[in-house]
């Protein structure tokens, strides 16, 4: 197995918890936006942390950045931001496992993102897998509660929540990959915890300062809410920091197209955790997903 498929099926893995752990906040003590800062909060200092353990370890210490790099990083950082702030929007409006897949936009959309701003290609089999998981999202797309014509099925609140989340998911990506391209350096875990670092700590200060103006007494309600919050950080700098990876060693595209397989684990959540139904059509797009994951790990 090459190492960017095992790093991508442990971020999915863990993003999956996460989501789980926001949910839960996000519809009994926080706000949307205090549940988005809560991972921030409480991943940021255990990123800079570990880095600095790294950098002990190893010997090494921050390698030089360009101009270039941090506006890579600031911009895939508040991208980020307001794509977490849509999925938490969009799991209030959804079932957990379809409302994961809305965002799934992402992998079509980061692959002409990518091939925009990095120049990043796919090849015919990658375009192929990926127009396959595709199918699968606007199978899911579809509110059955909705009647009327084709647009008025696809062209509904949900829906438009969850393509501008995965477009805002897809520019994440990318100028993560760019971000840590930019480090000149031929070790992959050094890139991706730098780049991790200074991405979160961006974001911490970033969210708390919005808070602390717009919405007051969140910041406060994160700290009450830390013996669950906690785990939405710990959770995130796992994940967080095996989707860098990922995304310093293959094409962006690629590797949110194998983040898929976290619809599975959303699934697994979503019965078992959240005793949600899952339609017969809905199966069906999922099954649509599972060909075109396993369809990157075996012909990319």
């Amino acid at each position: 197995m090459e190492l960017w498929i095992a790093f991508t099926i442990s971020a999915a893995f863990f993003q999956t918890l996460r989501f789980i752990l926001q949910k839960l906040l996000s519809t009994s003590t926080l706000t949307s936006a205090g549940a988005t800062f809560a991972r921030f909060f409480y991943s940021a200092p255990l990123v800079v942390f570990f880095l600095s353990l790294y950098f002990t370890l190893t010997e090494t210490s921050f390698p030089a950045t360009s101009l270039w790099y941090w506006a890579f990083a600031l911009s895939g950082g508040l991208a980020q931001i307001l794509a977490t702030v849509c999925v938490i929007l969009l799991f209030k409006t959804r079932n957990f496992a379809v409302g994961t897949t809305f965002k799934k936009t992402e992998v079509i959309q980061t692959a002409l993102i990518g091939f925009l701003i990095l120049g990043d290609s796919i090849g015919q089999a990658g375009l192929t897998v990926i127009l396959i998981g595709l199918i699968g999202v606007l199978l899911l797309s579809e509110m059955p509660e909705i009647r009327g014509d084709w647009f008025r099925r696809i062209n509904n609140y949900p829906s438009k929540l969850g393509v501008l989340s995965g477009f805002l998911f897809g520019i994440s990506a990318v100028c993560y990959r760019g971000a840590s391209l930019e480090i000149d350096s031929t070790d992959p875990l050094l890139r991706a915890g730098v780049t991790l670092a200074c991405v979160t700590s961006a974001q911490l200060i970033g969210m708390a300062s919005w808070l602390r103006w717009f919405q007051p007494g969140q910041i406060s309600a994160v700290w009450a809410a830390r013996r669950g919050a906690a785990w939405i950080g710990l959770t995130s700098m796992a994940g967080s920091f095996c989707w860098f990876t990922a995304y310093t060693l293959q094409n962006a595209a690629y590797v949110n197209a194998l983040g898929q397989i976290e619809l599975i684990f959303s699934l697994i959540a979503s019965v078992f955790f959240f005793k949600e139904r899952i339609t017969k059509k809905e199966l069906a797009g999922l099954s649509f997903l599972a060909i075109s994951i396993f369809g990157i790990v075996f012909l990319i």
